[in-house]
């Protein structure tokens, strides 16, 4: 049975590494994501997305091995080789006032990372995590270009506006205990991908009209830099506080543009047809794209194999976000997290579901975004919030630092306003995780 499970964890991780490629295609439905680098994806695995996304200040979940990408210095509690790969989905509903609602569905590969001990305190950490995610697509109709049209007019225009693509992160990194209360880390990363912004403006109601399509394509790639630091108090054997702190540093990604203008037609039904020509089409020069840095604060306490709660505050200075030497307008973030897990008992005899990790969370975001309304009477903060749920599964009993695992987490939440004219958000997103500690590389010794 261990032989078929290893076989089957395997060969999904394997399937997880060949869809790497597509990272940089769209994974998302919200028009909130045309901003910016798209919608920023924190760098935590499903076991602490059902936490409320606490990540700073924990390592050992649960007194188990657990990869923690958010906080290196989490690494130097790894002391078996833990493989950790996942998948994603979920829905989006968007409203606006005095717009009919839409919906829309996303599911996709999401994460696969590896922790290996190097020393009985210390241990290497990589893989390949998503950065943000681009996708949306919405139109405005206006008559003539000026003003609303009514449901009589036959001469509108048609804006059209549309995005797709992500990036990704790739990276390695070295957490270790220096003292038996203090553990550092750092990681070193590659953000890869492609960003496709598309604007078309379409005369619909005109025959043989030559409609626009203005493409912007953006390649980006770069390394960027996180460290991490955590203090462990030991109150007893099994419980303990940690402080934690990790930011990600404010480095340069490469950047390099392609800017295409072509005219197309509309066939009877409303379908464009292919380009006839292209006014314009050229490849810029390449530029640097400042990104932020992003502090982590947070705190837990955990009393192992029972229970464990702790609180994250993130400060993200996204008002330093340039590309190309152009601010984009985005304001400082502030996120707030707080959550935690149960396990009723985790050696209970014939009973599973009390060793079942039971998990709870909520999510405050005051995001960097601050939107034009479009009523034209000034700007609005885009916020978010959401509660998250959980469940940790074992798939074998636990046996000297051995168990499989399966990570269950659902966040529900809202992002953005009806008020003064914008889009609300209403989502639900579902992570699956499976997770391995065994000892693959590691010599048994017998006496």
């Amino acid at each position: 049975m261990i032989r078929y499970t290893k076989f089957f964890i395997t060969f999904l991780l394997a399937v997880i590494a060949l869809g790497a490629r597509s990272q940089s295609t769209a994974t998302t439905s919200s028009p909130y994501s045309r901003y910016g680098l798209g919608n920023i994806i924190p760098n935590i695995l499903p076991q602490n997305a059902a936490m409320g996304g606490i990540a700073t200040a924990t390592n050992s979940i649960g007194g188990f091995n657990s990869i923690n990408p958010l906080n290196p210095a989490s690494y130097g509690s790894i002391y078996t080789t833990t493989i950790d790969g996942g998948l994603y989905g979920g829905t989006l509903g968007l409203s606006q006032t005095g717009q009919a609602s839409k919906s829309n569905a996303n599911f996709g590969l999401s994460h696969i990372a590896f922790g290996i001990p190097v020393t009985k305190h210390s241990a290497l950490s990589f893989g390949l995590l998503p950065y943000s995610q681009v996708g949306y697509n919405f139109k405005q109709t206006l008559n003539r270009g000026f003003g609303t049209s009514s449901p009589v007019d036959t001469n509108i225009v048609n804006y059209t506006y549309s995005g797709e693509g992500g990036l990704s992160k790739a990276y390695l990194g070295y957490g270790v205990k220096l003292f038996r209360h203090l553990a550092i880390g750092g990681n070193v990363s590659y953000i890869f991908g492609q960003l496709k912004h598309t604007q078309n403006t379409e005369l619909p109601q005109l025959a043989a009209a030559l409609n626009s399509q203005i493409e912007d394509n953006n390649s980006i790639s770069g390394l960027n830099y996180d460290y991490g630091v955590q203090y462990i108090f030991d109150l007893s054997l099994k419980r303990h506080i940690v402080l934690g702190y990790s930011a990600s540093a404010s480095t340069k990604l490469n950047s390099q543009s392609s800017y295409i203008v072509s005219q197309y037609t509309l066939d009877q039904n409303g379908v464009a047809n292919l380009p006839i020509d292209s006014l314009v089409n050229q490849q810029s020069a390449k530029t640097k794209i400042q990104l932020p840095q992003i502090n982590h604060f947070g705190i837990s306490y955990q009393n192992d194999e029972k229970f464990l709660i702790g609180a994250d505050y993130t400060m993200g200075k996204w008002s330093n976000l340039t590309i190309g030497g152009s601010s984009q307008g985005l304001v400082d973030s502030k996120t707030f997290n707080i959550g935690g897990q149960y396990i009723p008992n985790i050696n209970a005899i014939g009973d599973y579901w009390s060793t079942i990790e039971y998990r709870l969370g909520f999510i405050y975001d005051q995001t960097y975004l601050n939107i034009n309304n479009p009523n034209g009477n000034g700007l609005t903060n885009i916020k978010s919030q959401a509660v998250t749920f959980g469940l940790g599964l074992r798939l074998r009993p636990y046996y000297q630092n051995i168990f499989y695992k399966i990570n269950v987490s659902g966040e529900i939440g809202q992002r953005g306003t009806l008020n003064n004219g914008l889009v609300k958000e209403n989502y639900f997103t579902l992570r699956l995780g499976f997770m391995i500690n065994d000892r693959w590389f590691q010599k048994i010794k017998f006496d």
